[in-house]
């Protein structure tokens, strides 16, 4: 496999408070990679840096060898790095199918843009059946459907997910996971932030784990999952 996104040394900071503090992580084309840890780690901080809505205070964001650290997120998002914020961010006064023409806006090819949206149906049905529904009116699950379907919208070639199981109910969780292996199976690069730690080792081909802005183990999501660290810290060991 090789690598579409590199991290060297990277390091955020909120004003005198270090968040990440020189962390090296690769993302491998085609495969989904989880970065876990507990809440206040750095891993939303770090997809921050990647979208380019914090500056990294040092460090190297490489995409197709390309650094990322200077450009705004806006050219970010159109070279293909497309974030699912934490808590969905949909809109919630338009409608289903607004919110996913929404994330066109970048593209050009409107004809194959058409044609996507009938994908993101298929791909998920109850959003084809709320289409002409205001956004704010779907449960919370169906909400996160949304905001993935949205950032398919954009055609990434890295799609980025924080915390895409929070505050779902056991069965949409397991809905949510199985949709980003169908995802993945497409080719579709993914990286996934996640405190559900079982679930994202689950799926993940490679995974890392933060802690207080550190990487303190890299290494497949199966054996991560036998791991007795991550047993004990974060599986109910």
């Amino acid at each position: 496999m090789s690598a579409i996104l590199q991290i060297q040394d990277l390091a955020v900071s909120y004003g005198h408070i270090d968040a990440v503090k020189g962390i090296d992580l690769v993302l491998n084309e085609g495969e989904i990679t989880a970065l876990v840890g507990a809440n206040g780690a750095g891993k939303s901080t770090t997809l921050l840096a990647i979208s380019g809505l914090l500056k990294a205070a040092r460090g190297r964001i490489l995409f197709d060898g390309e650094d990322l650290t200077q450009l705004p997120s806006h050219r970010i998002v159109k070279k293909g790095v497309v974030q699912v914020a934490e808590g969905r961010a949909i809109l919630t006064t338009l409608t289903v199918q607004e919110n996913l023409v929404l994330g066109t806006y970048t593209r050009k090819d409107r004809d194959q843009a058409a044609h996507d949206l009938e994908s993101m149906y298929a791909l998920f049905p109850v959003l084809k059946e709320r289409r002409n529904s205001l956004a704010g009116n779907l449960s919370g699950g169906e909400q996160q459907m949304l905001a993935i379907a949205r950032a398919l919208m954009a055609k990434p070639r890295v799609l980025l997910l924080d915390e895409p199981s929070m505050g779902l109910a056991p069965l949409m969780v397991q809905e949510i996971f199985r949709v980003l292996k169908e995802i993945n199976r497409t080719g579709l690069t993914i990286f996934l932030v996640e405190q559900n730690v079982r679930q994202a080792l689950r799926i993940a081909q490679h995974a890392y784990v933060l802690e207080t802005g550190r990487i303190v183990l890299a290494d497949s999501g199966a054996r991560l999952l036998d791991n007795p660290r991550v047993i004990e810290a974060y599986l109910g060991g």
